[in-house]
């Protein structure tokens, strides 16, 4: 799927700025990451096997921060 196309959402924690924001989308066999700031700008691109083990980290620490791994 094209990024441009992609249908790209923010976290229900970022509040109602709307800035400041990172925003994903589903592209199929990756998920785009993007700063909402910059939204032609540079994006990332992540394997979902790694975007699942990112959010399950996220999601399993009980400060909030993520753990690093080697």
């Amino acid at each position: 799927m094209d990024h441009e196309q992609a249908h790209w959402f923010k976290s229900s924690y970022s509040g109602g700025s709307g800035t400041e924001c990172v925003e994903v989308a589903d592209l199929a066999s990756v998920i785009g990451v993007r700063d909402s700031k910059q939204p032609r700008g540079a994006r990332l691109t992540v394997q979902r096997s790694a975007w699942t083990e990112f959010v399950r980290g996220l999601r399993s620490s009980a400060s909030g921060e993520c753990a690093v791994h080697s």
